[in-house]
């Protein structure tokens, strides 16, 4: 299996999206469901002012975050998925769907919790370090990241576990670690601003 070499494109999205409105199962896969508890556990504040959801697909996990932000940007790459996140996420009004490449379309304010949740590993080493350097900017005095990735073997750029470590070698002593967990299919990371 090759890896691919370059952050995977748009393009990449949408084409899967086209073929199966659900392409990782988000809806009805057991995997998902106790990944997508086990993220909303390890959050140690029960409310954030203001969240940003990096890779939010379809919404189901944003849907499940929405209660506990008082403002929530979730973006994604593709139009397929946002328009399905739209639908899925209606009447959470604290919600901000919007479509959107990272590291190239980065979006201002600053936040008290970044999400990360399977998406760090479609991009190549460079636009990861870009990434880790908007995320620390963007984040509010004592803010949080969480990074939550599969571990299993992919053609993606990165694998799971490089990806994290990536991200953290880029983001320097800035962040501290809290959580580390991992389980035999996931790694779930949990950083704050010092």
């Amino acid at each position: 299996m090759n890896r691919a070499t370059h952050s995977l494109p748009a393009s990449y999205f949408d084409a899967l999206y086209a073929t199966d409105p659900d392409p990782w199962n988000f809806r009805t896969s057991e995997y998902e469901a106790a990944k997508y508890r086990a993220t909303l556990d390890a959050l140690p504040r029960p409310h954030y002012g203001s969240v940003l959801e990096i890779g939010c697909s379809i919404g189901v996990l944003t849907r499940m975050l929405a209660p506990r932000c008082g403002r929530l940007l979730a973006l994604d790459g593709a139009s397929r998925a946002i328009a399905e996140a739209r639908r899925h996420c209606a009447g959470q009004e604290q919600v901000d769907l919007q479509q959107r490449e990272i590291p190239r379309q980065w979006p201002r304010g600053r936040f008290d919790l970044i999400l990360f949740s399977e998406v760090l590993y479609y991009l190549d080493q460079e636009d990861l370090v870009r990434t880790a350097a908007l995320a620390l900017r963007s984040l509010r005095p004592e803010g949080e990241v969480l990074l939550v990735h599969w571990t299993g073997t992919s053609d993606y750029p990165l694998s799971g576990d490089a990806a994290v470590e990536s991200f953290m070698a880029a983001a320097g002593p800035a962040l501290v670690t809290l959580v580390q967990d991992r389980t035999d299919r996931y790694r779930l990371d949990l950083l704050r601003l010092r």
